[in-house]
């Protein structure tokens, strides 16, 4: 009987431990949970401001060239590249939604499904990231090559790296949900890789505008 009582009263206050209740946020069931991602977005705060300064060192040195290709003679041959780099990336910041929506629903199971969707379309970006570059190297347009080249590899590249630290860290997530389960601490791990994929997806919506398609136009 007093197990029995147990249960109701848990169904009706919510046991942050529990992922039976739909739409219930796991990862704000506990106070340290709270507390670490309002952290996480303290660090995303200087990680704006990491990417403003590249930002507008690219836009000062945008037109110093001195020998080497221009932006629109890099980017214009063939935009089909970063077309296919966007597609990617954004397609993967709507599988990780979902992977959250999921979360939120507890089904750990549906969650883990779209978080390899999210890895998997992440890596294709990295792909062709690395293959763009490999060509742009080919065709004589390296980092030591102009100011320009300097700022677009700088830039596109620290993005770069960030996403290549975003797959790996889901990874890792990926890996903790698969041994220990969906809990508050899981949950938590979850949503701050989250917010951090959403961040390198707008970031990467900015270089697309600024560097890509003002570099055809």
């Amino acid at each position: 009987m007093a197990v029995r009582m147990e249960e109701v009263l848990s169904r009706r206050t919510g046991d942050p431990s529990s992922t039976d209740h739909p739409g219930h946020r796991l990862e704000l069931s506990t106070e340290d949970g709270v507390t670490k991602i309002f952290g996480f977005w303290m660090f995303l705060v200087s990680d704006v401001l990491l990417f403003a300064s590249l930002f507008a060192t690219y836009v000062v040195i945008y037109t110093h060239t001195a020998n080497g290709p221009s932006a629109s003679e890099l980017f214009g041959h063939d935009v089909s590249g970063f077309l296919a780099e966007t597609l990617a990336l954004l397609t993967s910041s709507f599988t990780c939604g979902l992977a959250t929506w999921e979360m939120h629903q507890g089904r750990a199971g549906r969650l883990k499904f779209w978080m390899i969707i999210t890895l998997l379309l992440g890596l294709t970006f990295l792909g062709l990231e690395i293959t763009e570059f490999r060509d742009f190297v080919s065709q004589g347009a390296t980092l030591q090559t102009s100011a320009f080249l300097s700022g677009f590899y700088t830039l596109v590249g620290t993005h770069g790296a960030h996403v290549t630290l975003g797959i790996l860290w889901m990874s890792l997530i990926l890996y903790q949900l698969v041994r220990f389960g969906l809990n508050a601490v899981t949950a938590r791990k979850f949503y701050i890789v989250g917010l951090y994929w959403h961040f390198l997806d707008i970031v990467w919506v900015l270089i697309f505008t600024v560097v890509y398609l003002t570099g055809v136009m």
